[in-house]
């Protein structure tokens, strides 16, 4: 679930790039909108869809909670409804505890190259 913060940020989000930062299929993403009745992203006039960085954040919480977490969809929408704020702050930790990681993994590797 590593996010490409050197991106520049945008205001719309294509299905294809919210799924390469997420590291999930787009048919993954497209049946999540059938079960989360919440997400539900902006489309054009040509069907397209577009993300925007409140609808990124739902699918975080989302892929949290099944993905990292192992809960089953319905369970998933059960915790959505019954504690919003408590699942997307669980999400954010999560987040930042795989950054720390990645910085972490960067300077033993570093640090590996001076012995």
């Amino acid at each position: 679930m590593a996010e490409n913060t050197g991106q520049s940020r945008k205001l719309y989000y294509s299905i294809k790039e919210v799924a390469q930062m997420l590291g999930v299929n787009e048919s993954l993403l497209r049946y999540w909108e059938t079960e989360f009745p919440h997400l539900k992203p902006k489309t054009g006039a040509n069907k397209v869809r577009q993300y925007t960085t409140a609808d990124i954040e739902q699918i975080k919480v989302i892929y949290n909670l099944v993905k990292v977490r192992g809960f089953r969809l319905s369970a998933a929408r059960k915790m959505i409804h019954a504690n919003r704020q408590g699942a997307e702050r669980s999400a954010e930790i999560i987040a930042t505890l795989e950054g720390v990681r990645d910085e972490l993994r960067a300077i033993k590797k570093e640090l590996g190259g001076l012995e």
